[in-house]
């Protein structure tokens, strides 16, 4: 069936004209779609949490609530779960390009809306602009974060691929870690949160015009592999239903999803949890930025190693037992006082061996659920991370309990410290039975894999290497011609 403007019909037809001829095909300018979509999706997790670092000062100025403030950042999670679906719908149907170049809109547009209460002087509920504005790029993000795993499909040769999609995947955690600096460094009074939300527009119009001027088409002329000439191969219907009855992907997507889940929550309480036995504000978002430096870095390190051996299967799960260990180890320590160095270092594992596993993890979702579009097989592990997380969320929040004695806390809510060694016992459980069910459960044959080896080797710009996959538990060999 034909797919999308620019998509390749009759993909078994063409494989074998190109295998007659030779012609598969990597182009440069495969790096300036996957520029703009790193840069699109570093500016939406910028946007995302900008309001969070200097929530006590855009509550002043703008009259509002604790809770306005957060629904500021949590609207985000509200609206991926709902429209998640519509996105991995229009990734596969509509198009990598156009979806791209909406998704840049969406997000240009969100920044402008709830910049607006500075810009007008009689605005009478600033608050409707700002969730408003956040609203346009969380829809925005529902269409960014799926987009490296497809991609990486579409137009990157089988032995890049891991790393264009660590690549366009780190990228996000890197806006939140810029989002945790620039915020502070911009808002020291309530004067300069203007000039916060202007500079917050500059990388989203600028994306925008990179999105309309340097995109020109959703595949390129001839495929880099067999993989992607048979891309979206199937409907999106079909795709759901086929993804539903892989036990091998559900099992990825729950135990993955799970992940996700834990790894929003840490984020998200990480301050809470620290302030309760004396450590700082500062303290903890140093935690937060050594947890997503680190795990930018296992990111790259692992993908590398991916690319090169194909163990997607083999680093995923020693990633997620190691993960688990970090966790662990974060539930007990952060109940004892003064273990600032250990946490820190903790903290730095956590991200390390956390954030490393997930452009490889959305790579396998792909490759063990082949010919299914990759909007649909990495959205759907997202949409399923979202929903895990909400009810993770709620079940955490649900068994803290107030201190009945004073304590050293430096929390600042003016209700009583919390108690959180029961939540973050859980959440260490919960990891570690994830990472176990992934463990026993999952085994599965590279199918994306299995096709390659199974006609033509791809050729990259001026280089033809031919490759061949042991598929499933065995290694990758590469050798030239």
């Amino acid at each position: 069936m034909a797919g999308p403007a620019g998509d390749w019909p009759e993909a078994g037809a063409a494989t074998s004209v190109r295998s007659a001829l030779g012609g598969y095909r990597a182009y440069a300018r495969r790096w300036v779609f996957l520029l703009v979509i790193s840069l699109l999706s570093c500016s939406n997790a910028t946007l995302w949490l900008s309001f969070a670092p200097v929530a006590d000062t855009i509550a002043r100025h703008f009259l509002l609530s604790t809770e306005q403030i957060n629904w500021l950042s949590l609207v985000y999670l509200v609206v991926s779960i709902p429209f998640g679906m519509v996105a991995i719908w229009v990734l596969d149907s509509v198009g990598l390009r156009r979806a791209t170049t909406l998704g840049a809109f969406l997000n240009f547009w969100g920044s402008m809306i709830r910049s607006m209460p500075c810009m007008a002087v009689d605005i009478q509920d600033p608050f409707v602009f700002l969730l408003g504005g956040q609203t346009f790029c969380a829809l925005a993000q529902t269409l960014v974060i799926f987009s490296p795993a497809k991609l990486a499909a579409l137009w990157f040769p089988e032995h890049q691929r891991a790393t264009a999609n660590m690549i366009g995947t780190m990228s996000n955690a890197l806006g939140i870690l810029v989002a945790n600096l620039l915020s502070p460094a911009l808002v020291k009074t309530e004067e300069d949160i203007p000039l916060m939300l202007g500079t917050y527009i500059l990388p989203a119009g600028l994306t925008f015009l990179l999105a309309i001027a340097c995109l020109w088409e959703s595949v390129p002329p001839t495929p880099p592999s067999v993989g992607a000439a048979q891309s979206t191969s199937l409907s999106f219907l079909a795709g759901l239903k086929l993804l539903t009855r892989n036990k091998a992907y559900m099992v990825l997507a729950v135990c993955f999803g799970g992940g996700i889940g834990i790894f929003s929550n840490f984020s998200a309480l990480l301050e809470q949890v620290l302030c309760v036995n004396g450590y700082s504000s500062e303290f903890a978002g140093l935690c937060g930025a050594l947890f997503i430096v680190f795990g930018v870095l296992g990111a790259v390190a692992l993908g590398l190693y991916v690319d090169r051996t194909k163990h997607f299967t083999e680093a995923i799960k020693i990633g997620l037992c190691l993960t688990s260990l970090a966790c662990v180890a974060f539930a007990v320590v952060s109940q004892l006082q003064g273990q600032t160095i250990v946490l820190a270092a903790i903290c730095s594992l956590l991200g390390f061996f956390g954030f490393s596993v997930a452009p490889v993890a959305m790579e396998l979702a792909v490759e063990c659920s082949f010919p299914v579009g990759e909007g649909a097989a990495a959205g759907l592990v997202f949409v399923l991370g979202q929903a895990e997380g909400v009810l993770i969320m709620v079940l955490l929040t649900s068994l803290t309990v107030r201190h009945a004695e004073p304590s050293v806390s430096t929390c600042q809510d003016g209700q009583g410290p919390l108690d959180w060694k029961v939540p973050m016992l859980l959440m260490a459980g919960l990891c570690v039975l994830f990472s176990c069910l992934f463990v026993l459960l999952f085994h599965t044959p590279y199918r994306r894999l299995q096709a390659e080896a199974d006609a033509s080797p791809s050729i990259q710009e001026d280089e033809r290497p031919a490759t061949a996959a042991a598929l499933g538990h065995a290694p990758y060999l590469a050798a030239t011609p």
